[in-house]
């Protein structure tokens, strides 16, 4: 072993843990309820779902509580949780098709059918602060979100699923689309149960993805964006809104709907490399929660592993897919606080040797190292 144990650590542990705990409270504020941070910090919690690979909103919140804001805790939290949980069956595979839509847009064409949905974003802001919340109370709430209804109708405002094509089946019909060759697999990979193993098939490389860490996925999609690569992409459509998840019946053996989940849909159109006449490819990323940033660089990543001879890091599958989790990076990252006594004093040995040592000795085993 490495380490070497420290007298009294244990109760040091303790008190450090009561320090964390004190941080949080020492500012004498009321206590941010859960549900608080469900609803109004919403983008933080789908970020930690889709990193902590566990749908559950509540709990989510909680972890973003106790882990002080922490994204990346409270996402290790998530998924050291999910961990504890039985396995009692899989969901079944059915086009995102149907999804419900709250936002819906294109880069490629202004006018597409079924037409464009800004929902909500703040992407055609100024990012100015808002001195006005500091004010906000609950009566201050009920009062906006009455005067909103009013405005735009949205309680009477219905799903226009079925006028909602996508642009990428338009592109196909036209054959102007690329179809992607990818070898069928007898059934679909499940990480949470075995490693990866490269070349990884299709479905565990998404599902890397889908729970990759939002900041370095973008990193390296951006990276090729930029030119270490050959991905140029164009947002065809990105869809946010709620997915219906169905599983097979135990009693009738039939598909059977448990409910929806919050979802973020991109395909990223770029020019295909193959021979042949020129065509357009497709990269696509589906992510838990409100996060475009993720599912579009995850659209971009699908893209670049496709590389038939990888030139630049983000088209290198295995060194992406090993280097997107954000907790298996934090971890490791965060180890190096944990005791290295033993192995630092042997370094720490061999570099006082070496500087004590006479400059004929050390010029006869230079010269012996080079024999």
């Amino acid at each position: 072993m490495g380490y070497v144990a420290v007298k009294g650590g244990g109760l040091a542990i303790e008190n450090a843990l009561k320090y964390v705990q004190r941080e949080r409270l020492k500012g004498g504020s009321r206590p941010v309820d859960v549900k608080q941070i469900a609803d109004q910090l919403y983008l933080a919690v789908d970020r930690v779902m889709g990193e902590g690979s566990l749908y559950a909103p509540e709990l989510a919140a909680l972890a973003i509580k106790q882990s002080a804001g922490d994204l990346f805790e409270a996402s290790f939290m998530v998924r050291a949780y999910r961990a504890t949980r039985p396995r009692i069956g899989y969901s079944l595979a059915r086009p995102t098709g149907h999804i419900r839509v709250v936002r819906r847009i294109s880069a490629a064409f202004k006018d597409i059918p079924g037409g464009q949905i800004l929902g909500p974003t703040p992407d055609y802001s100024l990012r100015l602060l808002d001195f006005s919340l500091r004010h906000e109370t609950e009566k201050s709430h009920r009062e906006w979100l009455r005067k909103f209804a009013d405005e735009t109708g949205i309680a009477t405002q219905k799903s226009r699923l079925d006028s909602m094509p996508r642009v990428a089946d338009l592109l196909q019909e036209e054959g102007l689309l690329e179809k992607p060759e990818f070898p069928r697999e007898s059934k679909i990979s499940d990480i949470t149960r075995d490693s990866l193993e490269f070349p990884a098939p299709r479905s565990a490389a998404m599902q890397a993805m889908a729970r990759g860490e939002t900041g370095g996925m973008l990193l390296l999609a951006y990276s090729d964006m930029r030119g270490f690569g050959a991905v140029h992409p164009t947002v065809g459509e990105l869809r946010v809104g709620y997915l219906p998840v169905e599983v097979t019946s135990p009693v009738t053996g039939e598909p059977y709907l448990v409910g929806e989940v919050r979802v973020t849909e991109a395909e990223i159109i770029t020019p295909a490399h193959g021979k042949g006449k020129p065509k357009f490819a497709l990269g696509y990323g589906l992510c838990f929660g409100h996060n475009e940033v993720k599912a579009i660089s995850m659209a971009v990543l699908d893209r670049c592993i496709q590389a038939r001879e990888p030139s630049a890091p983000a088209e290198d599958q295995e060194f992406v897919l090993q280097h997107i989790d954000g907790i298996e990076s934090m971890g490791f990252c965060a180890h190096y606080k944990l005791p290295h006594y033993v192995t630092f004093q042997s370094s720490l040995d061999r570099v006082r040797k070496a500087q004590t040592a006479t400059p004929e000795s050390q010029r006869m085993k230079t010269e012996e190292e080079t024999v």
